[in-house]
C-alpha cells in the first residue's frame, strides 16, 4: 500500500462515529426492537444463572418448581406448553428435578399414558430460597428502569407473549 492509498476503504454510508463512541448497538436497539429484546434476554438469563447458581437450579428447573406449586400436579406436556420449554428440553430438566429429588412422576390420574410431575416435600425449601433471590436478579436485570417503567415492560411483554 502506497502512503496516497487509504489505510480502509469507507462507503458514504458508514459512520465511524458510532464505532468510536460505542453507541453503535444502542441506535441499533432503537432501530431493532427483536434484536434489543434478544439481547436483553441474554442479559436477564446471565443474571438468573447466577442467581440460580448457588441453589443448582437454572432457570427453567426453577419455572417449573413454580408452576408446579402454583397449579399443582401437571404432565411434562403441559408443562413444556405453559412455560414454553421445548419439549426435549423439558425432559432433561425434569430429570434433573427428579434426580435432585425435588419431583416425582407419578402415573397421570386421568391418562394412564402421561405421567404427572409432583413436587416432593424436599422442593418447597429449594423453591423458596430460589424465590427469596428474584427481587435482586429483577433488580439487577432491571434497574435502570423506574417501577412504572418496568410495569409497562411487563405489560407489553405480555402482550407479544400472549399475540400466539
Amino acid at each position: 500500500m502506497t502512503a496516497t492509498e487509504p489505510s480502509r476503504l469507507t462507503s458514504p454510508g458508514r459512520n465511524p462515529e458510532l464505532r468510536v463512541s460505542g453507541r453503535y448497538f444502542s441506535r441499533l436497539a432503537r432501530e431493532r426492537p427483536d434484536i434489543a429484546m434478544c439481547r436483553a434476554a441474554t442479559l436477564a438469563a446471565r443474571v438468573i444463572d447466577e442467581e440460580l447458581a448457588g441453589r443448582r437450579l437454572t432457570a427453567s428447573q426453577h419455572l417449573v418448581l413454580k408452576m408446579l406449586d402454583d397449579v399443582g400436579p401437571c404432565s411434562q406436556q403441559e408443562l413444556s406448553e405453559q412455560l414454553r420449554i421445548d419439549r426435549s428440553v423439558m425432559v432433561g430438566c425434569i430429570d434433573g428435578l427428579e434426580g435432585s429429588g425435588l419431583v416425582r412422576r407419578d402415573r397421570h390420574p386421568r391418562d394412564r399414558r402421561a405421567y404427572a410431575v409432583t413436587l416432593t416435600a424436599e422442593a418447597a425449601a429449594v423453591l423458596e430460597a430460589a424465590e427469596d433471590s428474584v427481587p435482586r436478579l429483577l433488580d439487577r436485570t432491571f434497574g435502570a428502569l423506574t417501577a412504572a417503567e418496568r410495569r409497562t415492560l411487563t405489560r407489553l411483554m405480555g402482550k407479544i407473549l400472549d399475540a400466539d
